[in-house]
């Protein structure tokens, strides 16, 4: 079972940018697509983004596109996300996932999750 471990987080002011990262131990991850998503304070966790095991396709949802982008480095087996223009509503918790198959496919959870990296953006 690899093992996820973001960092990255931290406090930031709105419209600043941050990167965070995803490094994974105990097995590859050059197959397998990644994916990260977010829990708000007091909501549930909500999709942000996947990629194909290659990077070569990417996968957003409607409240982060054109604001975060998701990339990986099969080599430093680590998944990143770059975030852009941040806001105040994108203050939870995020989490980093790895799933066992190698592209996205609707409806199929991730296997394996990181133990989550705090983002806060004040206004």
């Amino acid at each position: 079972q690899v093992q996820l471990v973001e960092s990255g987080g931290g406090l930031v002011q709105a419209g600043d940018s941050l990167r965070l990262s995803c490094v994974a131990s105990g097995g590859t991850i050059r197959s397998y697509a990644m994916g990260w998503f977010r829990q708000p304070p007091g909501k549930e966790r909500e999709f942000l983004a996947t990629i194909n095991y290659s990077g070569g396709t990417t996968y957003y949802a409607d409240s982060v596109k054109g604001r975060f982008t998701i990339s990986r480095d099969n080599a430093k087996n680590t998944v990143y996300l770059q975030m852009n223009s941040l806001k105040p509503e994108d203050t939870a918790v995020y989490y980093c996932a790895a799933y066992s198959t190698s592209t996205r496919v609707a409806g199929v959870a991730p296997r394996s999750w990181g133990q989550g990296t705090q983002v806060t953006v004040s206004s």
